[in-house]
């Protein structure tokens, strides 16, 4: 039986990197009888194991997870020129805000092997989850042998059985209204237009325990989702406003905006995302090459200038369907007002 269905809420706090998600954000999930995943994705294995210690003494015996970027492989030979002739078209944008824009590494696994290392040998916790693909058997049973359960992010019928195929513990089926990057094991896959409602048949029949993801904005959609053969459902943007969650002032803006709209893009990072057009996604929609994590690096400092100025329309704006229903509202009360 799968940590999540032993809960007293089914719900999970989803793991939100570049800022959103917490130590604070997580136990608050798990105070409210949920669960919570850290996101190890662009931090340093030190900072991992840091916010792993935080979230321990904040919720005591209850359970958390952690979730891993998989690496893309080698892109180099396929990406260099494309990377280049994007620097070229930010290289205005990086004058104007008064930043150099740097140069891709091509070795960066965001230390993928050391973050497994630290997960299985010296902080192992209850869940480790997989975004961007797969993990190797040999990494799945390391971190089962540890007592990890292991979920893997799929959004496709052909990505969740090569999944269930390496006897992982959960499957995560995102839609395509899930906010944030579409989690597609390929970099360079366009993302289909499947809602978790209409994946969760197609991956019922691999005996694999599924958590529902994408657009949860009201307790009647993670009614729908359970209904449809989900176990638990991940829950992101409705948490982006709460006091626990690390949002950026600038994001929290941006989600405020009443003429917003939402937008698929790789303008920020090279792999598709969903989030809330803005003036960054209107001048480079399009432009971005499908390279990750280099594309990524590129638009980094843009956006921390941008951040750093309060400024909404040069950030990733990352929002599920349903984001105009977040509030400004404790996690718990967020967490109890989605229970079935």
């Amino acid at each position: 039986m799968s940590l999540i269905e032993t809960l007293d809420l089914p719900l999970v706090g989803a793991p939100m990197a570049g800022g959103p998600s917490t130590p604070a954000l997580v136990a608050a999930c798990c105070a409210a009888g949920g669960t919570g995943l850290l996101a190890a994705g662009y931090k340093t294995p030190a900072q991992v194991a840091e916010q792993i210690a935080e979230t321990h003494d904040l919720v005591g015996d209850r359970q958390f997870g952690v979730n891993v970027f998989v690496p893309s492989g080698s892109v180099r030979a396929r990406g260099s020129a494309a990377v280049e002739a994007y620097r070229a078209t930010l290289q205005a944008d990086a004058e104007r805000l008064g930043v150099t824009l740097p140069e891709p590494d091509w070795s960066d696994t965001d230390a993928y092997d050391d973050k497994i290392a630290l997960l299985t040998l010296a902080e192992p916790v209850a869940i480790v989850s997989f975004t961007f693909g797969l993990p190797s058997p040999e990494v799945v049973g390391a971190l089962q042998e540890a007592g990890s359960e292991v979920w893997v992010t799929v959004t496709s019928e052909d990505e969740a059985a090569h999944a269930a195929a390496l006897g992982v513990d959960v499957l995560v089926v995102q839609g395509f209204d899930a906010g944030g990057h579409r989690s597609t094991h390929r970099v360079e896959d366009e993302p289909n237009r499947l809602d978790a409602l209409g994946l969760l048949p197609a991956v019922s029949d691999l005996g694999v325990t599924c958590v529902a993801a994408g657009g949860v904005a009201t307790a009647g959609d993670v009614r729908r989702l359970l209904g449809a053969g989900a176990v638990g459902v991940q829950v992101g943007t409705a948490l982006l406003l709460t006091p626990e969650a690390g949002t950026s002032a600038a994001h929290r803006t941006g989600l405020r905006l009443p003429a917003a709209s939402a937008v698929v893009t790789r303008a920020f990072s090279g792999r598709p995302a969903r989030g809330l057009r803005n003036a960054f996604v209107e001048a480079h929609d399009g432009e971005a090459p499908a390279v990750f994590p280099q594309v990524d690096q590129l638009t980094k400092p843009l956006r921390a200038a941008a951040a750093a100025g309060g400024d909404p329309q040069g950030v990733s704006l990352w929002a599920g369907a349903g984001w105009q229903a977040a509030q400004e509202l404790p996690a718990a009360e967020v967490m109890a007002a989605l229970a079935p």
